[in-house]
Parts: structure tokens; C-alpha cells; sequence
């Protein structure tokens, strides 16, 4: 048990007692947490009146970096500070280690770049007398004399405030920031220097939370609007007057300008980083918003010094993160000013430009105003930089997601580097934004074409096979769908990639091989000699079988065995397996999705090209009878793909030909023949179709059994419906006349296929 530390004054007793330790929250420094116990004794030495009092000290570690000797610094603490007894050694090392091994969050690297300590003096702040807490009434008496004297007492009270320890002291004492905010209030427009310094007092406060609601008591936020504002105005005129001036008085007046800028930009800057603490209250951010503080801050982008632009940027990364503010950002044309900044000297605005860069590009059109302000080449640039290359690879991981920007990409120094950087890595991980980026990258062709120069495609394959990496398969399936020389490299390495699809690699990566070959529509490829050599046709058949695999590998299957069956003898060899009628069994488990329909329905298609796999499918399959069925779906590449091969299925098998013939005569006049079946006449009217007795001529027999329908009568279609060849050639000629009747049917069906009727 510790004994607590008595200290003995004259007629005092003070006993130290409940001593714990912790660390500072942001700063390299201990707190430490006491309890005074006061006495004082009588003359006797007996105690009369007692008080108790928590305290702490703040014990700061300058001097502590990652060499430092934690053991050597933990005994000087306790040696040091009576406050710590021996005993809390071990403690205070292990609260030391943490300290040097604690990694400082993003927020607290940007506070620490505004931090009043950081801030560079200005002319009129620096005294040669040093302030006393003891003296704080004569120096706000000094706030009542004349602007001088109310500088002189403003920057006393600064020194002061400049020390956390002192805040609390200060605020008890009720005139100081009354007094303070008055003078500021009311003379703010008199003496910059005299604004400055005051509105540094209150950053100073503004830097703790728990002095927020002070600060704004005293409407000290809403005055640095006013004030921001006017200066900025004050700055317009500044430059009307410069370009007013002749070439002689301009030197003059320039230098003026420089010494009053000077002096301006420090009040923006000060002012601007109290309203960024008090931001920290959305309540209080949404007051600023609604007083145009974006258009103030993307107005001060274009400035030259680099202390405020960090503040201003640091500010709107803040308020980027709402969907109005970044509207506003988008009219302002923030990302032209911005752009200027990258790349730039100062580490810190340019890694805090870059974060503001980042959040904005969410945005499509925001991404579009990057890539006009000639972004893609800066960001690429910086990939050089390690301590930016993350963050630019981010931007432009975003930019790459829009096609219409992939190509921009082609003509900068972005790939190489990029690639290099995935040769880099070796066997370790890759980073995700990293690969990310290649694979929206490799889906444009130009880009691609860079991409797999000089030994680009044998590397990535060789990492991608060794690693099974399969981010790195889905960058080389994208190489592969492009039509060209690049898809011709693709030769060598498909035994590779043939040689992945087995039971026993992960779904994932045999899904981008099996895309990877299946974009392989390469006139040199021997497909038969791959699929004998590497025994894909069981695989490709059994994984046919609905759920038998997750859906994304089973649609690769089909898509694979689309692009194999426009090569004959593999069509064939598929047919025989009996894929076909798998592809049938499919096609029903899978009918309402349409991706699965249209692949199954394209390698149909395929088949039909081959006779030997043509007569399968026709007469061995009910496939025609289901793409009748699929001829009038509601997706139009269905459709499509189905026209298409039934008019060769039609071409080459009369009997479905008929049928297909048929079907389409149904659909195409659909509404006139419900008019016709339907429609109730009266005599007056129309007395063709009807008997005298009002029976139909077509009576209960289906209609399209009627050959007078086929315009027999007319010579056109045979009683049996079909057409002769010396028809087509007499039409075609001109020499062929419809009858009255048949015109008038052609011009009704002609205006239900146009939508007319």
C-alpha cells in the first residue's frame, strides 16, 4: 500500500493522495490524476479547516520518437515528478510504449498542420514582455485604451491562451472573453492585426470541444463569417485598383498589396480554422452552408499561400462528405482550382488536395470535370510517389469505372507503372486497389494493347496460374475479349488456362478460365485437340446439370461450349456426348433467366451452322419447338438470336420450316385475325365474310386451314400453301399485280407490324 505524500507548511498541511496515470488522447504526453487533501492546522498543530480538490498534470514528451530508450525515459518521468511514486515504474513504461507505437489517425495529422502553435507570426503579434496568469485584469483593462494598447492587451492574452492548462482559468474569469468578443464585435473593421488576434484567442478555445458552447455564446462563428466575407470583398477591390493603376505607380501599389495580403490571408486563415472546430456540430455546419460557405471556401482555391489553402481544403473535405455540399462543389467548378495543386511541394496540401479529390470522385460528372482538367496524367504521376500512391490510385480506380474515360489512360505513364508494380509484388499479396484499377484498365482495348507489350500477358499468366490469383485471371479474361493482336498472344497460353479447369480448383478461379478461353473466337485454334487433350467434354457436360455448381460457373459452361461449337468437328463430338439434350434440360430449369436463355440459345444457333450437329438437333431434339416458343419473348437479343436460327432451321427442314412459317403468320396478325374471328357484322355492312342467314364463311374451322387465305385465288400461294420460286422472281420484277382484296390485307397486316393499328 502506497503512503500517501504529506507536504507541511506553516500552519498548511497538503496531502497528495489516489495518484493514477494515463495517456494524452492526441499529444506524445502522460496525464497524471490527483487528489489534494488541504488542511490548515491550528496553532496547536490540530487541523481547523479542510478541502479537497481533484487535479492533473500534463507531463509532455518531446523527446519521445520510435529510437527513443522507453526504460531510460520511463525512470526520468518518475525521478522528475514527485507526483509518481517509484513503485508505478513498470506502469509508466508500458503507457511510454504505447505512446511511441500509437499511430496518429488522418484527423489528427490535419489539426496538428493548424494548430495555433503552427502558425506563422504575423508583424504586430510579437512582444518583447512576457505574460503572467496572475496579471490577466491589467491586460483586459488594456482592451479599453486605444487600438495600440488593445492589440498589446489582445496579444498578452494570446501568450496565455496558447497553453491549454490556462483555458479554465481564463473562463472563470468572466470580463476576459466578454471584453474580448466586444472589441472584436465592434472594431474588427479598425485594425486587422488587433481581429487576428483576438479570433486566435477564440481558436484557441475552439480546439476543445467542451468550449464549443462558450464560443458560441458569444456569436464569435457567425462574426468570422461576416468577416470572411468582407475580405473577400475587400480582395475584389484590392485587384480592381492594381489593374487601374499605371505601369509606374503599379510597382508601388503592387508591394502595398503584397504587405496588406499578408497580413489578410492570416485573418482568413485563423478565422476559417475556428469555424472548422466548430463545424464539428452538423447543426452548426448546416448554419455555414446556408450562409454560402462553399462558394467562400472554392473562392479562396485560388490564393497562392499554402497555409490557408490547406485549411480551406481540409474544410471542404469536411463538408465534401454531404450531398449538397459537394453539389455545390460541382457548380463552383471546385476540381479545375484543385487541379493546379497536384501536383504540389507542400506533402501535406497535397495529401489533403488528394482526400478531397477522392470523396468527390463518387460523383459521375465530378469524375468527368477530372478527367477535362487534365487530372489522369497528374494522379498518374504521383504513382511514383509512395507516400501519394494510394491515394492516387484510388482517384483513378474511380475514373476507370466509366468506359467513355478508359481510353485516357492509354496515353500517360499510368500502366507501366502499374505494371510494374504487379511484377513487384512477387508472391506476396497484391494490394486490392491495385489490381482493381488493372482490371477496369484491361477492358478497353487500347489500353490493352499496352498492357500485354513485350512480356505483359506471359507474366500476369504466369502469376495468375502459380498463385491461382483469381483478381489476376479476371484482369487477363478481360485482355482476352479483344479482338485483334492482343487476342492472338492468347495462342500460347491456352493449354495453361485449359489445364485450371478441373474438379479440383476453386470455382472461382475455373470461372475466368473458362470466360478467359471462351472469348478465345481465334480461326487458328484447334478446339477439338484442347477439349480431347484435356478430357473437357465430360467436365463441360456434367457441370450442365442444374445444381451441380454454383450459376455463374454453370453459364460460363454454356458460353465455353458456344464458342467450341462454331469449330465443326467439336460441334459434332459435343453432340455425340449428348450436351444437346442436357442443354434442353437446362434451358427449362433456368427459363426465367434471360442471361442463361440467350447463351443456350446462341450455341444453338452455333449447331445449326454444322450438319452433322443441324440433323441432331432438328430431328432428334424438340430445341426448334422450344426457340418457337422463345420467338416472341419480351428480351430483344432473345428474340433475335431465335429469328436467327430458326430461318436456318427452316431453310434447311421443310416440315418445321411450315410450322415456323405458321407461328409467325399467327403473331404478325394476331389482331386481324381476333378481328376477323370476333367481329360481329351487320348485314348492311360488310356482307363478304358472312352468309345471308349471318354464319361466317369461315365457320368453326381454325383460319388458318382456309387456303383462300394464302391468296390461292390470286395465283400468289398454291393450295397447299406454298410458294413457287417463279414467284419470287416475277415479283421482284414488277410483273406480279395483287388483287384489290389482297392489297387491302397486306396494307392492314403491314400497318399491325408498324404499330399503326
Amino acid at each position: 500500500m502506497l503512503l500517501p505524500c504529506h507536504l507541511f507548511f506553516r500552519g498548511y498541511l497538503r496531502v497528495v493522495r489516489g495518484c493514477t496515470l494515463d495517456v494524452h488522447p492526441t499529444e506524445n504526453a502522460l496525464i497524471v490524476q490527483y487528489e489534494v487533501e488541504a488542511t490548515i492546522l491550528g496553532e496547536l498543530g490540530a487541523p481547523m479547516v479542510g478541502e479537497r480538490k481533484e487535479c492533473q498534470k500534463i507531463i509532455r514528451l518531446k523527446s519521445l520518437n520510435s529510437n527513443t530508450d522507453i526504460s531510460s525515459l520511463a525512470q526520468k518521468v518518475v525521478e522528475e515528478c514527485r507526483l509518481i511514486h517509484p513503485s508505478k515504474l513498470r506502469e509508466v513504461e508500458q503507457l511510454l510504449f504505447y505512446l511511441q507505437h500509437r499511430k496518429q489517425s488522418n484527423d489528427n495529422q490535419e489539426k496538428k498542420c493548424i494548430s495555433s502553435r503552427d502558425f506563422k507570426s504575423y508583424q504586430g503579434m510579437e512582444l518583447d514582455e512576457e505574460a503572467s496568469i496572475n496579471n490577466i485584469d491589467e491586460y483586459v483593462e488594456l482592451l479599453y485604451e486605444d487600438i495600440q494598447e488593445k492589440i498589446r492587451g489582445a496579444t498578452l492574452i494570446f501568450q496565455l491562451a496558447r497553453n491549454p492548462d490556462n483555458l479554465e482559468e481564463l473562463i472563470q474569469n468572466e470580463t476576459v472573453l466578454g471584453a474580448l468578443a466586444r472589441v472584436l464585435r465592434e472594431e474588427w473593421k479598425q485594425s486587422v492585426d488587433l481581429a487576428t488576434t483576438i479570433i486566435y484567442i477564440f481558436f484557441c478555445f475552439s480546439s476543445f470541444s467542451q468550449f464549443h458552447g462558450l464560443v458560441t455564446h458569444f456569436k464569435i462563428g457567425a462574426l468570422c463569417m461576416n468577416i470572411i466575407e468582407h475580405e473577400l470583398k475587400r480582395y475584389d477591390l484590392w485587384q480592381d485598383e492594381l489593374q487601374k493603376k499605371k505601369k509606374k505607380e503599379h510597382e508601388k501599389s503592387f508591394r502595398k498589396y503584397q504587405s496588406l495580403l499578408i497580413k489578410q490571408e492570416q485573418l482568413l486563415t485563423v478565422a476559417l480554422c475556428l469555424l472548422l472546430n466548430l463545424a464539428e456540430d452538423t447543426r452548426t455546419e448546416l448554419k455555414m452552408r446556408n450562409k454560402n460557405i462553399v462558394h467562400m471556401l472554392v473562392k479562396i482555391l485560388d490564393r497562392e499561400d499554402e497555409e490557408l489553402l490547406l485549411v480551406v481544403i481540409s474544410f471542404l473535405k469536411k463538408l465534401s462528405i454531404f450531398l449538397e455540399n459537394k453539389n455545390d462543389m460541382a457548380e463552383t467548378f471546385a476540381v479545375g482550382k484543385l487541379a493546379r495543386l497536384v501536383p504540389c511541394e507542400h506533402e501535406e496540401l497535397l495529401s489533403t488536395t488528394l482526400r478531397l479529390l477522392l470523396n468527390l470522385s463518387f460523383d459521375t460528372s465530378l469524375r468527368s470535370q477530372m478527367v477535362q482538367a487534365g487530372l489522369v496524367p497528374k494522379l498518374s504521376s504521383l504513382l511514383a510517389d509512395e507516400g501519394q500512391r494510394q491515394l492516387s490510385m484510388c482517384i483513378l480506380y474511380h475514373i476507370s469505372m466509366d468506359d467513355r474515360f478508359k481510353s485516357t489512360f492509354a496515353d500517360t505513364d499510368c500502366i507501366p507503372q502499374l505494371m510494374k508494380m504487379v511484377f513487384d509484388c512477387g508472391e506476396e499479396k497484391m494490394d486490392v486497389e491495385l489490381i482493381s484499377l488493372c482490371i477496369n484498365l484491361a477492358a478497353n482495348k487500347s489500353n490493352a494493347q499496352v498492357i500485354c507489350e513485350g512480356t505483359g500477358l506471359k507474366m500476369l499468366m504466369k502469376r495468375a496460374v502459380k498463385m491461382k490469383d483469381v483478381l489476376v485471371m479476371k484482369m487477363i479474361r478481360n485482355l482476352s475479349q479483344h479482338n485483334g493482336p492482343t487476342k492472338s498472344l492468347f495462342l500460347d497460353h491456352v493449354g495453361d488456362l485449359a489445364a485450371q479447369i478441373t474438379e479440383e480448383e476453386t470455382e472461382e478461379f475455373v470461372i475466368e478460365c473458362l470466360g478467359t478461353l471462351a472469348n478465345l473466337t481465334i480461326p487458328d485454334l484447334d478446339w477439338a485437340l484442347v477439349l480431347k487433350e484435356y478430357n473437357l467434354v465430360l467436365y463441360l457436360k456434367d457441370r450442365l446439370k442444374p445444381g451441380s455448381a454454383e450459376d455463374d460457373l454453370i453459364l460460363e459452361v454454356v458460353i465455353m461450349i458456344g464458342t467450341v461449337s462454331m469449330d465443326d468437328s467439336c460441334a459434332a463430338m459435343l453432340a455425340k456426348s449428348g450436351i444437346i439434350p442436357a442443354l434442353i434440360e437446362l434451358l427449362n430449369a433456368q427459363q426465367e433467366d434471360d442471361e442463361f436463355v440467350c447463351q443456350i440459345v446462341y450455341v444453338f444457333y452455333q449447331m445449326v451452322f454444322h450438319k452433322a450437329t443441324r440433323d441432331v438437333i432438328i430431328k432428334d431434339t424438340q430445341a426448334p419447338a422450344y426457340l418457337i416458343d422463345l420467338m416472341h419473348d419480351k428480351n430483344a437479343e432473345i428474340r433475335k438470336v431465335c429469328d436467327n436460327t430458326l430461318d436456318i432451321i427452316a431453310e434447311y427442314d421443310e416440315e418445321w420450316g411450315k410450322k415456323i412459317q405458321t407461328e409467325k403468320f399467327r403473331w404478325y396478325n394476331a389482331q386481324w385475325l381476333e378481328m376477323v374471328e370476333n367481329r360481329q357484322m351487320d348485314e348492311a355492312g360488310e356482307p363478304f365474310l358472312y352468309e345471308e342467314d349471318g354464319e361466317s364463311f369461315i365457320g368453326n374451322r381454325d383460319i388458318l386451314e382456309r387456303p383462300d387465305l394464302f391468296y390461292s385465288a390470286d395465283g400468289i400461294i398454291s393450295a397447299d400453301a406454298a410458294i413457287s420460286p417463279e414467284f419470287y422472281t416475277d415479283f421482284y420484277s414488277g410483273e406480279v399485280l395483287l388483287s384489290p382484296s389482297c392489297a387491302l390485307r397486306r396494307g392492314f397486316m403491314k400497318a399491325v407490324k408498324s404499330g399503326i393499328l
